[in-house]
């Protein structure tokens, strides 16, 4: 059984994907989690029937297909054992991204940290990491999702359609927009001096990083996150002492991929969409 989520399109990966005339990636995917089928004769990490799951991010995409071939040193690693192929397929992107960012801004101990867009996929990781590195965490969501995101174990959340967190005189060490739809001077007065202000849909941002970096004592970081084996490592360990657990909010077979795009697209899921593709 093989399983991929579906990202949001506004993702720079989209972009790079889609190219400007034609698609530069003929099929797309970024993440996946499924068994070994065959192995080359040089492979020692891995053998036939080995569950694993993987970002193929930096192998041409391609996770969208019922089979994919990976390098073994790259970023693919056997499966948490307490997890289904579904739950392992969102760690790749979703997992990931919010701990390149977190670490990016300088998660500790004690730390203040807002969310915006705490119930998504990237969101609703970043809560629950952002809590094991021992952060006070705030999280933005709608009503609907409120409950969804304190069952995180997250700090306080704001209903971000009856209160304007930059209002409140509140302020945070990190601010880190998981969804792309705010901007440092919009947020700049809830950002403690030297606070990162982290965004996953920043194009361009070490341009910016740099320029603030040199005229303020903020910083912010954007673009796409790096996917390492040995984040994938660690975040295996953490769902496997079970202090992470992703949030899956519907299932699609293959041959549903574009109502599964249109329900994405909408912008309300709730964590991760995944697509299953059976034997």
């Amino acid at each position: 059984m093989r399983s991929f989520t579906v990202p949001p399109m506004f993702w720079l990966p989209g972009r790079i994907a889609l190219g400007f005339r034609k698609p530069r990636k003929p099929i797309f995917g970024m993440e996946l989690a499924g068994e070994v089928e065959a192995v080359g004769k040089d492979v020692t990490q891995f053998k036939a029937g080995d569950q694993v799951f993987a970002s193929t991010f930096k192998a041409n995409f391609g996770a969208h297909a019922e089979y994919k071939c990976l390098p073994e040193d790259g970023a693919v690693v056997t499966k948490p054992n307490n997890m289904t192929y579904e739950e392992a397929a969102t760690l790749s992107i979703g997992a990931v991204t919010a701990l390149f960012f977190l670490k990016k801004g300088n998660i500790q101990p004690g730390k203040k940290v807002l969310i915006n867009g705490a119930s998504g996929s990237v969101g609703t990781f970043a809560v629950q990491l952002a809590k094991y590195f021992g952060a006070e965490v705030t999280g933005l969501c709608s009503t609907q999702n409120i409950e969804l995101v304190k069952s995180l174990g997250i700090d306080k959340v704001i209903d971000y359609t009856k209160e304007d967190f930059t209002k409140n005189s509140e302020t945070y060490d990190i601010i880190f927009d998981a969804v792309g739809k705010t901007s440092l001077p919009q947020c700049n007065s809830s950002l403690k001096n030297k606070g990162y202000y982290l965004h996953t849909g920043l194009v361009g941002s070490d341009i910016k990083g740099l320029w603030y970096s040199m005229t303020t004592d903020k910083k912010i970081v954007g673009g796409t996150a790096v996917t390492r084996k040995e984040d994938l490592v660690f975040l295996k360990e953490l769902t496997e002492t079970g202090q992470l657990k992703p949030v899956i909010d519907r299932c699609y077979p293959l041959e549903q991929m574009v109502e599964a795009h249109r329900y994405v697209d909408q912008g309300h899921k709730k964590g991760n969409v995944v697509i299953t593709l059976k034997p």
